[in-house]
């Protein structure tokens, strides 16, 4: 797959089959992952993989409760309680992966793990996967349960979690809005 056909046909997947990843695909994406970028080259990167059904479940009850208290002193969108409240929603909506990106504290942490985390889900596409960034599940994974589960070292910070798998019906093309440009010529 060329370069340009990935980056216009990468897709936010939300609907997944559940044959499972083989280790040895996860392992390239992440290799892939680690040709990203970072700030002063220091490739602080920490990936977790979490494929067991139970873990993801165990994740996704406690992931809807943490943000469903957040948004009720916060200005997180409204429209998105329903859903959390709904007990049939799976954050990870079933994908039989999660790769989880965390990276060393810094100044450029976020930045760090957000070039890491594309260069994933393009490699996931290109190895005919789908693939999403699951924002709901972020401040969950920084409360001292989620980094326990996760198994992370201290001062490691999780940024990405991304979900992978065999799509369950193609993805259709989302209209893009024209981007603001200014020129300083």
């Amino acid at each position: 797959m060329e370069l340009r056909e990935a980056i216009y046909g990468r897709r936010s997947t939300r609907g997944y089959t559940s044959e499972p990843i083989p280790a040895p695909v996860i392992e390239g994406l992440i290799s892939a992952a680690i040709q990203a970028p970072s700030a002063v080259n220091e490739q602080p990167w920490h990936f977790t993989i979490v494929r067991s059904q139970e873990t993801l479940d165990r994740i996704s009850t406690a992931a809807k409760a943490h943000m469903l208290k957040l948004m009720e002193s916060s200005s997180f969108p409204h429209h998105l309680h329903g859903r959390l409240q709904d007990p049939g929603f799976h954050i990870f909506y079933r994908a039989p992966a999660l790769i989880v990106i965390s990276t060393r504290e810094g100044d450029w942490h976020v930045e760090n793990a957000a070039l890491a985390a594309q260069n994933l889900m393009l490699a996931a596409h290109g190895a005919g996967l789908g693939s999403c960034w699951i924002g709901f599940a972020q401040r969950w994974l920084e409360t001292s349960e989620g980094r326990m589960i996760l198994g992370l070292p201290e001062h490691y910070l999780p940024v990405a979690p991304i979900i992978i798998g065999h799509a369950k019906h193609p993805v259709p093309p989302v209209p893009r809005e024209a981007p603001w440009l200014h020129w300083l010529d």
